[in-house]
């Protein structure tokens, strides 16, 4: 069945008539409403309906100017308000062209003057329809390459079950260790918890304790006063103060010196920190999520970490699995990855050949999907077409790991060989679907995308369900 929709709004049912047997011939659905009253409860039932996935929303709405009731122009303002994005063709007679125009001024797409050449008709129409899926493309992009919204990209039980916890520890006080290998994303998962949190309108301050000094690192987390030291020309707030109300995020708490170790203990025990040069202890209200790449109980046996804190701070752990423990999760990261890097580099690659796909998947990944980006990236910059192939991977790609290959014949570790990147894709989206009963919303989260990527995925895949 097609997959272009319209809605006509005309209070003459002879030109409703034509108009619908021009454009369903040219392989369009189409919806019908007399006056602009009924086309918004028209589009309210259409919204319940297709959220089931039993209906398709219109690509454009074609609209009388003179109605009696609404006429156009009030039910542009409508449709611009309810429906933003939504294209409109506005129809009018030819002596009413100028208020047609000024309604252009004011967010229409075009008009036709009645009776319309059939022709030039479906010619606006197609037009339009293709402006509403290029703003649709442009609104999915910003979405994923929005590092704000970013979640974990897979279907992998590994990945739903990091996904489950992120869901019901967020909204906790608690805090909580995350814990996996360099490249993995726990910087994701922190900002996963803080999205899911009741502080999720408030700061989520980061701080990298690997990346500075010692003696810089206690400045930074809990400031200074003038004076504290020299250089101290002015009061500076700590990384605690300027997240109070909100999420600390500590990664690679592992690196933490000792001395340190003991002054963060105290804050959270007592929710307090006191600036260096400052005997006045300050009050925060602070959640502290932590990550390190370290086993923090070797840590602790060794004497490296402080035992009290690791249990502080341990109250839920969330370990991350490493991308070679989920091989099957590469089709959608490497979709995901190519969009986003051909997006940040101005070039498009449309798919990978299934030679590529093989290679990426029978490499060990020691860097994870940190790793994975650049090798991505690194591919899509040497490409002189819109296709990646195995030549363009580095040396360590060439070749196939004995062990691995021995670990696919024991336990059939991706097995399959895709046919190409769209079909590893497809079976990932088909796959996740039948897990979760066909329900959108806990598919779309099971695959770590929004919903709305997953609706372009599945017309793109011919996997909606029409009416």
């Amino acid at each position: 069945m097609t997959d272009k929709t319209i809605l006509i709004v005309d209070d003459e049912p002879g030109h409703r008539m034509m108009v619908r047997a021009v454009l369903e011939d040219a392989d369009w659905r189409v919806m019908e409403a007399d006056s602009g009253e009924n086309a918004l409860d028209l589009l309210a039932q259409e919204s319940m309906e297709a959220d089931l996935g039993l209906a398709t929303a219109p690509d454009v709405a074609l609209v009388d100017m003179k109605m009696p009731g609404m006429d156009g122009l009030e039910l542009l303002r409508e449709l611009q308000a309810r429906r933003p994005g939504l294209p409109v063709v506005l129809l009018t007679a030819f002596g009413s062209v100028g208020s047609a125009v000024d309604a252009m001024k004011k967010g229409a797409f075009d008009y036709l003057t009645k009776p319309a050449d059939n022709e030039e008709l479906k010619a606006v129409v197609s037009k339009a329809r293709e402006y509403r899926l290029l703003l649709q493309e442009n609104a999915r992009l910003r979405e994923e390459v929005d590092g704000a919204h970013v979640e974990f990209i897979g279907a992998s039980s590994g990945v739903q079950h990091v996904r489950d916890l992120i869901n019901q520890a967020g909204p906790a006080e608690a805090t909580v260790l995350i814990l996996g290998e360099s490249g993995t994303g726990k910087e994701l998962v922190a900002e996963g918890l803080h999205r899911a949190s009741n502080r999720a309108n408030r700061p989520l301050i980061k701080v990298n304790c690997a990346a500075l000094p010692d003696d810089l690192l206690e400045s930074e987390l809990f400031g200074y006063e003038k004076g504290a030291f020299t250089g101290a020309i002015k009061d500076k707030p700590g990384r605690f103060q300027l997240a109070n109300g909100g999420t600390l995020f500590l990664d690679e708490i592992g690196e933490m010196p000792g001395a340190l170790q003991a002054k963060l203990l105290r804050a959270l025990q007592e929710k307090i920190v006191e600036p260096l040069g400052s005997v006045k202890p300050v009050h925060t209200d602070v959640r502290i999520i932590a990550a390190t790449n370290r086993d923090l109980k070797k840590e602790v046996e060794a004497g490296r970490f402080r035992e009290d804190l690791f249990y502080r701070l341990a109250v839920l752990e969330i370990r991350i699995p490493p991308l070679r423990n989920r091989r099957e999760d590469l089709p959608l990261l490497v979709s995901f990855l190519l969009r986003k890097l051909g997006n940040k580099n101005n070039k498009a690659i449309r798919t990978v050949t299934p030679a590529f796909l093989d290679a990426l998947s029978h490499y060990d990944w020691p860097g994870n999907v940190r790793e994975l980006e650049n090798v991505l990236e690194r591919a899509l910059i040497l490409s002189r077409s819109d296709a990646l192939s195995p030549e363009l991977l580095p040396p360590q790609f060439h070749g196939v790991d004995p062990d691995y290959q021995a670990q696919v014949e024991e336990h059939g570790i991706n097995a399959y060989s895709p046919a190409s990147l769209e079909e590893a894709e497809k079976m990932a989206i088909i796959r996740a679907l039948e897990e979760n009963g066909g329900h959108r919303e806990r598919t779309a989260e099971a695959l770590g995308i929004s919903r709305r990527t997953l609706q372009y995925k599945l017309k793109k895949f011919g996997l909606t369900r029409r009416q």
